[in-house]
């Protein structure tokens, strides 16, 4: 969505950009000289702003959610920034909570809505007789722990990306800009601020963040940004799977999946959150398998698009499924039954994902009844149809069903019967199962036979 609302503002306003310079005169942008109002900003945030400002600290709404009023988006989750120490706003809120070891910050809770608050940042001063016990970098320069205080221009600095470092202030509501955010929101481009290798190698997930970024607004990763993260996108491999799992949801679950997957691939950063999926991708059935997870990434958008829920253990299932497949051959050339196969498959799949990304049991174990489904969607026959409609994972495998159709991994029909079944009466189901039992293979539709009873024990 275009951000062209500094085209309309007049006297403060000069076109610059952050590749064309270095240093900038920090803004101060009056009410009545920009769209930000309160009403568009969370109850619970201004009780925190508020709160803050009574208290004597300085208090400013930071961040992502002003980069979206401003790009004419609904803001989602609001932050804060502030002089305060975390135990000072820990003391000063009573449903509140200090988290974090790398960077600590302030959870403030009001009903199911969380505001984060965090305390301006330093810059690295090598001067700092503090900076040895507050801030520790790996060898490789990511940063271990980063809780020195600074001023609010430092704290700008400290911020990953331009677009993000804009802050409005409570007291008198005016918009602060310290490193051309305005410029690179109306221009459309995410700038890194700094050296881009590195404030990469002082967190990597920036490089998730970018191409995450790019998707959601549409903007375009300046060259400079853009041009170092194929190259040091292996860094991902230092990243906790936990944090990455969290990364993989934003990126697949917030209504800009395809687009997410298209920036990942791009930069060369896909092979290195699913780099098994990755292989599949590259090898015989690549094409079939990436228009899979294409027409799985355009169901969850559309599906977020329409207000439905939509689970990870989906997603998941459909990234995972060209490496159970490709495994599930091999067992079975191996003389394995296929429940067994894919069994194995999955199991191995799955021990070797969460070193990358980490999968919380809840999903996985979803997943897998997925998968298993598969196998049983096809025996449909007395009342196995019914029974399979009352199992709490059917209407996913029967979309997981739909999908593998659609991308032409297996030829079209069950799915279509499985539409029809759901759509008729208990006649018309009745009369869809008798005539199984003339079609080729019958699906499953054997006579058991009938175990003979032993012979009663003479005495």
């Amino acid at each position: 969505m275009p951000c062209k609302f500094l085209e309309r503002m007049t006297g403060w306003f000069k076109k610059g950009s952050l590749k064309n310079r270095r240093t900038f005169e920090p803004r101060v942008i009056p009410r009545d000289q920009h769209p930000i109002s309160r009403k568009q900003v969370s109850r619970a945030a201004l009780d925190v702003l508020y709160g803050l400002h009574k208290a004597g600290f300085e208090a400013y709404l930071v961040g992502g959610c002003l980069r979206d009023i401003l790009c004419g988006r609904e803001p989602k989750d609001f932050d804060v920034s502030t002089n305060a120490t975390p135990e000072q706003v820990n003391r000063l809120f009573k449903r509140s909570r200090i988290i974090g070891r790398r960077f600590q910050i302030v959870h403030v809770r009001f009903g199911r809505e969380v505001i984060e608050v965090s305390t301006f940042r330093a810059m690295n001063r090598e001067d700092n007789p503090d900076r040895d016990q507050h801030h520790a970098h790996e060898e490789t320069g990511m940063v271990l722990r980063d809780n020195t205080w600074g001023s609010i221009e430092e704290d700008a600095l400290r911020r990953d990306f331009t677009i993000n470092a804009l802050y409005y202030n409570i007291a008198d509501f005016t918009l602060h800009d310290f490193v051309g955010s305005l410029d690179d929101i109306d221009e459309q481009v995410i700038h890194l601020i700094g050296d881009p290798e590195t404030r990469f190698r002082e967190d990597p997930v920036r490089m998730l963040r970018a191409a995450r970024f790019a998707a959601k607004l549409g903007f375009h990763i300046d060259p400079a940004t853009g041009d170092p993260i194929p190259d040091l996108a292996e860094l991902l491999l230092q990243v906790p799977s936990a944090r990455l799992f969290d990364e993989v949801l934003k990126l697949f679950l917030s209504g800009h999946a395809r687009d997410s997957y298209e920036q990942l691939q791009s930069l060369g950063l896909f092979r290195f959150l699913f780099p098994e999926t990755q292989q599949a991708l590259e090898g015989e059935k690549g094409q079939i398998w990436e228009a899979m997870l294409l027409a799985a990434m355009d169901n969850t958008d559309k599906r977020l698009a329409d207000g439905k829920p939509v689970t990870p253990a989906f997603i998941y299932a459909v990234l995972l499924w060209p490496i159970i497949q490709e495994r599930m051959g091999h067992y079975l050339s191996s003389g394995l039954p296929p429940a067994q196969a894919l069994h194995k498959s999955a199991t191995r799949a799955l021990n070797t994902q969460i070193k990358h990304t980490a999968i919380p049991r809840r999903f996985s174990t979803v997943m897998r009844e997925m998968w298993e489904l598969q196998l049983r969607l096809d025996k449909r026959a007395g009342k196995r149809a019914d029974a399979m409609m009352e199992h709490p994972r059917f209407r996913a495998a029967y979309d997981f069903l739909l999908l593998r159709e659609q991308a032409e991994e297996i030829k079209p029909g069950l799915g279509d019967w499985w539409t029809r079944y759901q759509e008729q009466d208990e006649q018309g189901r009745r009369q869809m199962i008798s005539e199984l039992g003339n079609q080729p293979g019958g699906g499953g539709n054997k006579r058991r036979r009938r175990r003979r009873k032993k012979p009663a024990a003479e005495g």
